[in-house]
């Protein structure tokens, strides 16, 4: 609702909050502005009377320093409200250690000592930060556990929450399930699914001890030369909005709205990124600037956080972008004022990997002036990474000086325990050793291989001697198979992918497009692969007809900018060696949609397969025929990158295919036609 913006976020009530933050209660009255004053309800026949009211109910806040057990403090009694646990605790804590709970470090400089002796809130795994290179996941929830330890042997015993990114499934576990990058998902217009993938995500994070994850992605995408544009379900922010039902997902559907929640110990925290406007830069450059006004930044790059508030999401992560040429670490008016007050977001701010460093240019050209600004901005937990001693350092000194108010801190650290205390991880702190299994399940494959089916958009299924090329026929004589990405499970991954970057080659556990191919045909049909063809490779062999599976190699963030969206990797010349010789699909592996327009006339069939993950007979189950094409484009496909950026509603829109756009197919009686 975008009156929650300029009103209360409540627009057909008045709600009055109590004078603790952390107060259990909430008055809220029907049209309680009206009445103020007024003798229409009787027992509330003055404004003054409900401040009274309200004061009176907030003095139970300050009441019970122990719990109902006398030997303990109150919050680590279960059995209080999540409210009266957290003031509890912080009225204990130091400024020592309520600075320790604002930091994030990553594990590859962490230990159970440095930790304990920090009161460290926070650990992380960045991309391609592992135990050791395809660990287990008893080693993964080994590890994670010797830092827990470390945490709960401190004076108060606050345990760590781990935090890593589960963008695409857990992707940077060896053998887990790798779900289709979030355009493709986006492709499906299915929340169920989402849903299903992020309950699914969860169960495998955990099954390695890992309570927390840094997904999902809400970007709305408005430039696909933007390198983090396959992170984006679309450019449609109601579409975006929508596959928020992944948090549903992740940590568990509430009943109540708004406020920071997780179900059980088979969720897991999640966080909507990156706030705000990062699919909105200047010709789709990673980290750079949004121009725009107020209100279409909220029309267009809000939209999804409304719901994922809603949703109870329990962190949101700030932007490395700019709104007007001023950095979102370092933007108080939309982190402070309209995230926590105007939309009433309760769970905690973090930052972006080394996001405050980033707020001079150069990156930590005044470290001190960052961490200033990048706190008293409203970021609750830093991702510091590295610089942790430098960070507390710095952080201590300007609380002491006044540079950084006691009032700042402790609305980071109750923010921080708040979500602690609701996660549940201070009676469960440890890993859960029986949901080891659960990494890589086989049911996840199948639900990974549903999505794959369903993500795809074929977006051209030429008739010829009046029978469409797709669906494939399986009792073929001798089929070629071609390109780059037919038989290479990291590329078909995508960034993202066991390391940050992604990787070539059969980094993970899964089923390339070729071994699903080969698995699929007849037992008689002779499959040749070649993946670079040249023009008298593919003349004179017979060939029923031939596969090319070519796109992008894997890539994230800056290093997937580009500003001419071409097919690399030889993919151009592949397909016009192969598709000038014999019937062809070509199926485009790409983080978004590439300059096609002038090769689409010598293909017979064109699939936009996107990142579609581990599973790669999911594609074989639809260009076979086994399940029809379902997908629609997410985005709109470019003619030429000259048009960008172009998005649907625009005035001058004029695209090779508009956004919506995908073809279908349907088997009848062994026959088949398309729509």
């Amino acid at each position: 609702n975008f009156s929650a913006l300029t009103s209360s976020p409540f627009p057909h009530s008045s709600c009055f909050l109590g004078p603790c933050l952390d107060c259990p209660f909430t008055l809220c009255l029907p049209g309680f502005g009206s009445l103020l004053g007024s003798s229409k309800m009787g027992f509330f026949p003055t404004g003054k009377m409900v401040l009274l009211l309200a004061l009176a109910i907030c003095a139970g806040c300050l009441v019970d320093d122990v719990g109902a057990n006398s030997g303990r403090p109150l919050y680590k009694d279960p059995s209080q409200p999540v409210s009266k646990r957290v003031q509890d605790l912080l009225s204990r804590m130091t400024l020592e250690e309520k600075i320790g709970q604002m930091v994030q470090m990553e594990r590859s400089i962490a230990n159970a000592s440095f930790i304990r002796e920090h009161f460290i809130g926070s650990v992380l795994s960045g991309g391609g930060s592992w135990p050791e290179p395809q660990a287990s996941p008893s080693q993964w929830a080994d590890m994670v556990d010797s830092f827990q330890k470390g945490a709960l042997s401190t004076r108060l015993g606050i345990p760590i929450i781990y935090g890593i990114d589960a963008v695409h499934g857990h992707n940077n576990v060896y053998g887990a399930t790798i779900f289709p990058h979030n355009i493709g998902l986006g492709c499906t217009r299915n929340p169920g699914l989402a849903r299903r993938i992020g309950a699914a995500t969860a169960l495998e994070v955990r099954g390695t001890g890992i309570p927390y994850v840094f997904a999902p992605c809400v970007a709305v995408c408005r430039d696909p030369r933007w390198g983090r544009c396959y992170e984006s379900y679309s450019e449609d922010p109601e579409l975006v909005r929508n596959m928020t039902a992944i948090i549903s997902g992740l940590q568990g559907q509430t009943s109540k709205l708004g406020r920071p929640f997780l179900r059980g110990q088979q969720n897991v925290l999640a966080t909507a990124k990156h706030f705000v406007g990062d699919g909105g830069t200047t010709d789709g450059i990673d980290e750079n600037n949004t121009v725009s006004s107020y209100k279409r930044l909220v029309s267009t790059h809000m939209v999804p956080y409304f719901e994922a508030i809603a949703k109870g999401v329990a962190t949101i992560m700030v932007s490395y972008s700019s709104w007007n040429g001023q950095k979102m670490h370092n933007n108080h008016k939309l982190i402070s004022h309209v995230l926590k007050k105007q939309l009433g977001f309760q769970g905690f701010v973090i930052s972006d990997w080394e996001g405050i460093d980033r707020i001079t240019s150069p990156p930590d050209l005044n470290y001190s002036y960052s961490v200033n600004v990048g706190v008293n901005s409203g970021i609750d937990m830093v991702m510091v990474p590295f610089e942790v001693e430098s960070f507390i350092g710095d952080l201590t000194s300007q609380v002491n000086s006044g540079l950084v108010t006691m009032n700042r801190i402790n609305d980071a650290v109750r923010r921080i325990l708040r979500v602690k205390f609701i996660s549940g991880i201070f009676e469960h702190p440890m890993s859960n050793r029986d949901l080891l299994h659960m990494v890589g399940a086989e049911s996840h494959r199948k639900l990974a291989r549903e999505a794959v089916r369903k993500s795809l958009v074929l977006l051209k299924n030429e008739k010829m001697s009046g029978e469409f090329m797709l669906p494939l026929k399986k009792n073929a004589t001798k089929i070629l198979v071609a390109g780059s990405h037919a038989d290479n499970l990291g590329y078909q991954c995508g960034g993202w992918t066991i390391t940050w970057q992604g990787l070539g080659g059969n980094t993970t556990l899964g089923t390339t497009i070729l071994d699903a191919i080969k698995s699929t045909v007849s037992p008689s049909t002779e499959v040749v692969y070649e993946e670079f063809p040249d023009e008298s490779f593919v003349e004179d062999k017979q060939f029923s007809y031939a596969i090319v599976v070519v796109g992008e190699k894997p890539y994230a963030e800056m290093f997937g900018d580009s500003d001419n969206l071409t097919i690399p990797l030889g993919g151009i010349d592949t397909i016009e060696n192969v598709c000038s010789s014999v019937k062809c699909v070509v199926i485009l592996i790409s983080g978004r949609p590439l300059v096609v327009e002038p090769y689409l006339p010598i293909m017979h069939a064109f699939v936009a397969a996107w990142l579609p993950g581990t599973e790669g007979k999911g594609i074989t189950d639809v260009i076979f025929g086994d399940y029809d094409f379902e997908g629609k484009l997410s985005r709109t496909w470019f003619r030429s990158v000259d048009q960008l950026p172009m998005n649907v509603g625009d005035k001058y829109y004029d695209p090779l295919f508009p956004y919506g756009f995908g073809l279908t197919t349907v088997v009848v009686n062994a026959h088949n036609i398309t729509t």
